[in-house]
């Protein structure tokens, strides 16, 4: 009899006793080392589709989310402090930040987060110039977010910068592992790398120099020692001419290898190329040069916003 009215007294007790015990412990914080080992294969993963940091999406997703374990990424796996913004049409939790009960992006697996964080800097207009550094230029894109309007915080690269070199993220981002740096100085998606005999060989210029066709355009193959300014004198084209031909920035490079157009690519690609589905490592620069077809043309023909970066394996229409 005293037994059962002990365990009637004090059972209750016990059960919340070892319920409070695994609350507490399903609440434990994890490391920064552990939310790293946990998530950096999805880094590496959304860097070969998006070409974006490997260490840059790590950096956002610790400092963002207090290495998951703030209240944001633990009740919507939100990892990198997405708010909802007009058109958002998924699940969503409020919470209070720079105002009141603020609309944020809610997500069913913390995956989901990571591809909307990379969807969303390819898909906005204001980021598109970050595509133009190196993947392995993690100090170049930390400065780019803030310089886009990404964070309000004017230590916002440093931070990312001071968790990158703390934990070494830099080391994921090559994604070549035994490979020496040596073998990945040339960055794919910043370059075009077409064979010259792809093209048609139609001439000869004064100053030896090799003049292809493609799609009915004239085009060279840049060499070493090339520049702007000596293709300007060379070919008596402005060297303005030369970038808006090409779809190029300003501070664009030149690489050996690379195909430059000496008059306006067309408006649509020959008859025999309907689309083209994208590689690893490919943007619609590179898929224009290639096709030599108009960049703004590939953008209006796919409905796609100015500077977004595709994603591997789609098919973009050609004409």
């Amino acid at each position: 009899m005293t037994n059962n009215r002990f365990k009637n007294k004090y059972l209750p007790i016990l059960i919340g006793f070892i319920l409070l015990a695994a609350n507490l412990h399903s609440q434990k914080r994890i490391t920064t080392e552990e939310y790293i080992k946990t998530y950096k294969d999805i880094a590496i993963k959304k860097q070969k589709e998006y070409k974006i940091p490997a260490s840059i999406t790590l950096a956002q997703g610790i400092l963002e989310s207090g290495s998951g374990n703030s209240k944001l990424s633990k009740k919507a796996n939100n990892h990198f402090g997405i708010k909802c913004h007009k058109g958002w049409k998924g699940k969503t939790f409020h919470m209070d930040d720079d105002e009141k009960n603020e609309c944020f992006r809610k997500y069913k697996k913390v995956e989901d987060s990571y591809r909307d964080h990379s969807e969303f800097l390819t898909r906005r207009g204001r980021y598109s110039f970050l595509f133009e550094y190196k993947t392995t230029d993690y100090k170049s894109w930390a400065k780019g977010l803030k310089k886009a309007g990404y964070a309000t915080n004017p230590k916002y690269p440093q931070l990312l910068i001071k968790i990158i070199e703390r934990y070494n993220l830099n080391q994921y981002d090559s994604n070549q592992k035994g490979k020496s740096k040596k073998n990945n100085i040339i960055n794919e998606s910043e370059s075009v790398y077409i064979s010259p005999s792809s093209f048609k060989h139609v001439d000869t210029w004064s100053s030896g120099r090799n003049i292809y066709k493609n799609n009915g355009t004239k085009l060279i193959i840049i060499e070493k020692g090339d520049t702007f300014n000596g293709l300007a004198d060379e070919f008596e084209i402005y060297a303005w001419q030369f970038r808006k031909y090409n779809d190029l920035s300003k501070n664009h490079m030149l690489k050996i290898g690379e195909v430059i157009y000496l008059e306006k690519k067309r408006r649509k690609a020959d008859k025999k190329h309907s689309y083209h589905k994208v590689k690893s490592g490919e943007s619609l620069q590179k898929i224009s040069q290639t096709y030599g077809v108009r960049l703004k043309r590939l953008y209006k023909m796919n409905n796609l916003p100015k500077g977004i970066q595709v994603e591997t394996g789609k098919n973009i229409k050609l004409r």
